[in-house]
């Protein structure tokens, strides 16, 4: 079941890892403002719904700072961890939707709340987000031609998560390539084994 890769610490040490190589993708590009420099900036975060023997490096948002006086300005690269400033890690969060909405009826508030300590208020903000504010998202129209027409807008990001499952050996395999997809940058991205 894929609710317990969330029990893995595994999963986000390997997510960490991509983090950490996106950033330095990131990094080697330069600041996006400016152009000058970028150095190291990261910084902690407190995130909720993994397992509780984490490495402290799965705690860290990887974060650049410009050092060209004048600019200084702080640059996030994209990551698996986290999604957006949402305190859940990403994997959390899409994990928890895929099963609200890929059974019949969905999984109950109650029953979120019980395996990962979710409130129905967080719940029906992550729906809203979903259903309102994501498929309009500059990000999505941007990678929504990289996957099937079978994804459909209104099923994210189950359908999302699905689709990338059914495209490997394995659920957890097909998490982390769910998360590298939304994560990644647009124009780099590759697609074809998946549009197979």
């Amino acid at each position: 079941m894929i609710s317990e890769l969330l029990l893995k610490s595994s999963l986000f040490s390997l997510l960490h890892k991509i983090d950490v190589d996106l950033a330095k993708h990131c990094r080697l590009k330069g600041c996006p403002y400016c152009d000058g420099p970028l150095h190291q900036a990261n910084y902690e975060r407190k995130p909720r719904g993994g397992p509780e023997n984490l490495p402290d490096d799965c705690s860290v948002r990887q974060s650049l700072c410009c050092s060209r006086e004048g600019c200084r300005r702080r640059c996030l690269p994209e990551s698996c961890l986290f999604m957006g400033r949402r305190v859940y890690f990403g994997a959390v969060v899409l994990v928890v939707m895929a099963l609200r909405q890929n059974r019949p009826g969905g999984a109950s508030s109650a029953e979120l709340e019980n395996m990962f300590g979710i409130s129905k208020k967080t719940l029906i903000r992550w729906i809203t987000y979903f259903r309102e504010e994501f498929p309009l998202s500059t990000k999505w129209q941007q990678l929504r031609g990289r996957v099937h027409s079978s994804v459909s807008n209104r099923g994210l990001p189950g359908n999302l998560l699905t689709y990338f499952i059914h495209n490997r050996d394995s659920s957890g395999e097909g998490l982390v390539d769910c998360l590298r997809f939304l994560a990644s940058d647009v124009s780099t991205w590759r697609s074809s084994s998946l549009m197979e």
